[in-house]
C-alpha cells in the first residue's frame, strides 16, 4: 500500500493506494479552522487508522526541490534540513509540505517517506531556459533561475497525451496546459521540460486566479516609489489581488464567465486578458518545439471550460492547432479525450490530471520491484 500525503498551504489531501487502485481518500480544509498542519494530518491519520496499515511507502508532494533534488528521493533528517532550506523561495507552500512529512515520519518511522517535487520534471531545462540575465554572482549566491512548478502534473498529463494518442512519449512534443486557480504551460519534447512558464517562483507565466503571472519588474519599482507600498504589501497584491481577481474581483472563472456572459466589460477583458496569455504561450512554445504533436489541457478550467479552450487556441489554424466545436463542447465525463478534428496536424486534447495518483505512481517507480 502507498499512501499520498498532499499539504497545501490551508488544505490537506490524502489517498490511500493498494496495487494502484484508490481505497481511501480525505480533505481536510480550512487549515487554521483546524489548528495547524500537525492538527490536520492528526485528524487524518485518525481516519485511515494509519498506526494499524501495511504500508509500503507514503509519498509526499513537495513544491520546490531546488538545483539538488530532481527526482523522488527517500527522506531522512538531511534532506529534511536541505529541504527546509529551500523554504525562502516557496514561503506558502514548501512550510505546509514538510510539516505533512514531519507528523508522518513521527506517526510511522518504520515506514519509507518519499518526497515527489513539482520542480523535478523541469531539471531538464536547458540553460537557456533556465537562466534569467541577471548578474551572474547575485544569481548564483541566491538561487536565482527558473525551476518551474506543476511538474509532477505536466508529467503525468504528457504521459497520459501520449497513452490516449497511441504514440511513445519519448517521441512525442506537446504543450501541457494546466490551468487552474494556479495556470501554467509547460513545453515537453520527448517526455522531457524543455520550458515552462513558471520560473523562481509559481508568481510568473500565465494569468491565474490570484495571481498577476508576467509583470515588468518596474511595476515594483514604481509602486514603491509613488504608491509608497512596501514589499510585503507589493507581494500581497501580486499574490492574492492579481489575476482574474485584480481584473474585475473574482478569482472564479466560472463566476467571471457569467459575467461576461451578462455583458460585464471587466469580466469580459479579463477572459480576453487570461487567454491571450494562453495563447502567447502556445505560439511561443510552438516556437521552440519547433515541431507540436498535440497540446493537452488539463486541471479544473483545462478540463472543464470549452469556451476558453476555443478561445486562446483561436487564430491558430495556420499551425495546424484547430478546436472541433462539437467535440470541444461535448461533456467528457472526466476521460481523456481528443476534442481536435480527425487528421489535425496538432491533437488537441482534454487530459484530466491525477496529481496523487501521479505522485503514488513515481514512488512505485522509484522504489522499484518490491
Amino acid at each position: 500500500m502507498i499512501l499520498v500525503v498532499n499539504a497545501g498551504s490551508s488544505s490537506l489531501k490524502y489517498r490511500l493506494f493498494d496495487a494502484g487502485s484508490t481505497v481511501a481518500a480525505g480533505l481536510i480544509e480550512r487549515i487554521g479552522a483546524v489548528a495547524d498542519h500537525a492538527a490536520a494530518m492528526r485528524r487524518a491519520a485518525a481516519e485511515l487508522d494509519l498506526a494499524a496499515l501495511p504500508l509500503d511507502a507514503i509519498g509526499h508532494r513537495v513544491v520546490h526541490g531546488g538545483t539538488r533534488f530532481r527526482a523522488p528521493t527517500v527522506v531522512d533528517d538531511e534532506v529534511l534540513a536541505a529541504l527546509r532550506a529551500l523554504c525562502p523561495l516557496a514561503p506558502l507552500h514548501q512550510p505546509a509540505n514538510l510539516a505533512g512529512i514531519e507528523m508522518t515520519r513521527a506517526l510511522r518511522p518504520d515506514v519509507v517517506q518519499l518526497a515527489v517535487f513539482d520542480t523535478a520534471l523541469h531539471a531538464t531545462l536547458p540553460p537557456a531556459a533556465a537562466t534569467y540575465a541577471l548578474d551572474a554572482g547575485i544569481a548564483a549566491r541566491y538561487g536565482i533561475r527558473r525551476y518551474g512548478f506543476h511538474g509532477i502534473s505536466h508529467r503525468y498529463v504528457s504521459r497520459r497525451t501520449a497513452a490516449l494518442l497511441g504514440r511513445d512519449v519519448a517521441e512525442l512534443n506537446t504543450i501541457v496546459l494546466h490551468l487552474g486557480n494556479g495556470a501554467s504551460a509547460a513545453a515537453i519534447a520527448g517526455g522531457r521540460s524543455v520550458e515552462t512558464s513558471m520560473g523562481l517562483t509559481p508568481l510568473e507565466g500565465l494569468v491565474m486566479g490570484t495571481r498577476t503571472g508576467d509583470l515588468d519588474p518596474a511595476v515594483t519599482f514604481h509602486l514603491a516609489r509613488q504608491a509608497g507600498l512596501t514589499l510585503d504589501a507589493i507581494e500581497e497584491l501580486y499574490e492574492h489581488r492579481g489575476g482574474l481577481r485584480g481584473l474585475c474581483g473574482d478569482n472564479d472563472l466560472r463566476a467571471v464567465q457569467r459575467r461576461a456572459a451578462g455583458g460585464d466589460p471587466d469580466a469580459v477583458l479579463a477572459i480576453d486578458v487570461y487567454c491571450h496569455r494562453i495563447r502567447k504561450y502556445v505560439g511561443a512554445y510552438y516556437a521552440v518545439l519547433g515541431r507540436l504533436d498535440a497540446i493537452a489541457f488539463t486541471a479544473g478550467v483545462g478540463e472543464h471550460s470549452a469556451a476558453v479552450r476555443q478561445q486562446c487556441l483561436q487564430g491558430l489554424a495556420a499551425l495546424g492547432i484547430v478546436v472541433d466545436p462539437a467535440r470541444n463542447a461535448r461533456p467528457g465525463n472526466d476521460q481523456a479525450r481528443v476534442i481536435s478534428p480527425t487528421g489535425a496536424p496538432v491533437a488537441v486534447c482534454v487530459v484530466p490530471t491525477d496529481e496523487e495518483r501521479a505522485i503514488a505512481d513515481e514512488v512505485v517507480e522509484a522504489l522499484g520491484p518490491q
